[in-house]
């Protein structure tokens, strides 16, 4: 705790602000002084100063981290240009193009050539030459990089945030013609190898029978490849609270070290070591093949470390193993930290860890039957504990059935993830393994016959809850102080709950007073459609030429809104709200303008007619063009070059108060 949690704090800090050269050097030279100065200090039976100097080279350290991982993304110039790099991955199919990531190693423009560092993100036309593309392959491509950026609709999920943080500022476009050279090299990383593994053990499967939605539940479920589910499946996994089997996680490393560990029981007395060896072995190996995701690198780590212990004869405490595997991947990706699977992942192993005995031991019963549907409930309660705020703010969405099919699902899974197992090692024995696959089938059919069931039962998800960050920090620390007085009564001062609890309460009194007393005019940044919201106090009136969005919502469930839909036929709509005038039309005319003389124009339909003279009485007020215009609409000469003109498209959503 002492490491990590200085560690992060710095890495937060950089998403406010970004350090010079001389703070570091200052902050540095403070550091050097304060060491020194705790050396005075041995003697004591504490040492202040020595924990304030590692706090603050901890703290400083995370900062640096952070920004060096951003430097390293390269600022791409506009423009065509040839860029040179290897591939990360295959190739994911999308309903109109692939999309690839290449790693950047150097720009070629004219004569000249600069090294550059990051991934740009191509979506590429479909044609037969993806299909020979595997990761580590080197291209020279011709492309247009266009900075990632969001949409602005109100809480939406962080794009350009999330795709920084793997590495990735620039997408481009691009066909065959742009491919100007493509070589598959003799040697590949690591990790190229391994996702070339993958895919090879994914044809084991087809080659053994497997095929369709059976097929992407197995290479979802054993190998992390979500590419192939169709968006029903995901659905169904997601009400019924098991998405996390899709997600290869630290439950599919523990079920395969058990495995392994057992197959290998005749491994006794001194040969135990070789038994612990090749378990941690195949494990890494597995850690490899799915991606090296951060919740199987912490299960690998954290399993890696306990052996070391058990063989050193030196026993390791689960705590400090987990938050160990955290210190080593924050240190070798500090931006990991904002990534919706490692706060999942760690948030749920650290409540399993710290609680799940004081649950269990709560309850005993003498029917092994009982007693392990038992440990079943115990491990979800605490782990949907853990995970409960996060779930909410991410997701907007809580399975209420997560018990129930924690319990039946999960253990059906295992048998689903050694059998795939059992159906890679046997392959070249193809009667055997061609059994195992029915095996394999059959158990994968019964997975989804089984998800399906859960997810269909009433009230199987509380759909549209959502939360700010602020709460989610408050109601985390709330769970866990609460959580600790009841199962472990004298852990935690009960004032010490309780204040947390009022903080919470305050943050979300704050919040409702502020929606209450407000309102706003959002024109929503919606694919192809015009979608307007006014909102007065918690009531949300929708004005739009399609059904309510996902970006509607969104915006709905972390505000607790009450939606009014009204849909948009082709008359002028004129709206009295907060004391303004917002007109929502399809033509624009002068003696339109000096009638109503409106405050907000949107402007939607593909082509808007626009009267000619209609331009500079518009520059009295605010034209909003909406996404629900086309994208060649060419604006009349008078608004060319208006500062009142706003379009949603290039500029966001568009906000105001009212």
């Amino acid at each position: 705790m002492r490491f990590v949690v200085p560690l992060c704090a710095g890495i937060v800090s950089g998403l406010y602000f970004t350090p010079g050269d001389i703070v570091f050097v200052s902050a540095g030279a403070l550091i050097i002084l304060l060491f020194f100065s705790g050396l005075f200090f041995n003697r004591s039976l504490t040492n202040t100063v020595y924990g304030l100097a590692m706090t603050t080279a901890l703290f400083a350290s995370g900062s640096f981290l952070y920004r060096s991982e951003k430097d390293n993304i390269s600022v791409l110039e506009p423009g065509h240009a040839f860029y040179s790099g290897v591939l990360s991955d295959f190739p994911g199919e999308k309903p109109n193009t692939f999309s690839m990531i290449l790693r950047l190693e150097g720009r070629m423009a004219g004569d000249t050539t600069r090294s550059v560092n990051g991934s740009i993100l191509l979506y590429h036309s479909k044609g037969k030459d993806v299909i020979s593309y595997r990761p580590g392959d080197r291209m020279i491509v011709r492309c247009s990089p266009v900075e990632i950026v969001n949409r602005g609709n109100p809480f939406e999920f962080d794009y350009r945030f999330y795709m920084e943080n793997h590495g990735i500022r620039y997408f481009a476009f691009t066909d065959s013609s742009d491919i100007i050279r493509h070589v598959s090299p003799e040697h590949r990383k690591l990790i190229h190898m391994a996702l070339i593994i993958r895919e090879k053990i994914i044809g084991m499967y087809k080659a053994r029978g497997l095929s369709g939605e059976r097929l992407a539940l197995v290479s979802a479920i054993t190998l992390g490849q979500k590419n192939m589910l169709d968006q029903d499946q995901k659905q169904q996994f997601i009400k019924a609270g098991v998405m996390h089997i899709m997600a290869v996680s630290g439950l599919h490393a523990i079920i395969l070290s058990l495995f392994v560990f057992r197959m290998l029981f005749f491994l006794k007395g001194k040969l135990k070591i070789f038994r612990v060896l090749i378990t941690i072995l195949i494990l890494w190996i597995f850690a490899f093949v799915t991606g090296l995701t951060s919740s199987v690198l912490r299960a690998t780590l954290m399993y890696t470390f306990l052996q070391a212990g058990y063989l050193l004869k030196r026993p390791v405490n689960a705590g400090n193993s987990v938050l160990a595997s955290a210190y080593i991947i924050i240190i070798i990706r500090p931006s990991v930290i904002f990534d919706a699977g490692f706060l999942l992942s760690y948030s749920a192993v650290i409540f399993i860890i710290m609680f799940y005995r004081d649950l269990y031991t709560k309850m005993r019963f003498t029917s092994h039957v009982t007693d392990f549907a038992w440990q079943s409930a115990a491990v979800t309660v605490i782990a949907q504990l853990g995970t409960f705020p996060f779930t909410v703010m991410l997701f907007n969405r809580f399975p209420t059935w997560f018990i129930l099919s924690n319990i039946i699902i999960v253990p059906v899974s295992s048998l689903v993830i050694i059998t795939a197992s059992l159906v890679s090692l046997t392959f070249p024995l193809r009667l055997i393994s061609w059994y195992i696959a029915r095996a394999l089938d059959f158990l994968t059919g019964f997975t989804q016959l089984l998800t399906e069931k859960v997810s269909s039962l009433p009230f199987s998800s509380i759909e549209n809850i959502g939360m700010i960050t602020a709460e989610c920090i408050l109601l985390m620390i709330t769970i866990f102080l609460f959580t600790s007085l009841l199962l472990k009564r004298r852990s935690v001062p009960p004032l010490l709950a309780m204040i947390s609890l009022l903080f919470l309460i305050i943050a979300g009194t704050a919040k409702s007073i502020k929606t209450k007393t407000t309102g706003e005019l959002i024109v929503y940044n919606t694919a192809g459609s015009t979608t307007v919201g006014i909102r007065s106090g918690y009531m949300l009136n929708i004005y739009s030429d399609s059904i309510s969005s996902q970006e509607v919502s969104r915006h709905k469930a972390v505000l607790g809104l009450k939606e009014r839909m009204l849909l948009l036929d082709r008359n002028p709509k004129l709206i009295m709200a907060g004391g303004r005038k917002i007109l929502i039309t399809e033509i624009l005319t002068t003696k339109m303008l000096t009638e109503l003389y409106p405050d907000y124009i949107i402007l939607r339909g593909k082509k808007p007619l626009i009267d000619k003279d209609a331009g500079y009485t518009v520059r009295s007020c605010k034209l909003i063009i909406s996404t629900g215009v086309s994208s060649g609409f060419r604006m009349p000469y008078g608004l060319l070059r208006s500062d009142n003109v706003f379009n949603v498209r290039k500029d966001g959503a568009f906000y105001s108060r009212l």
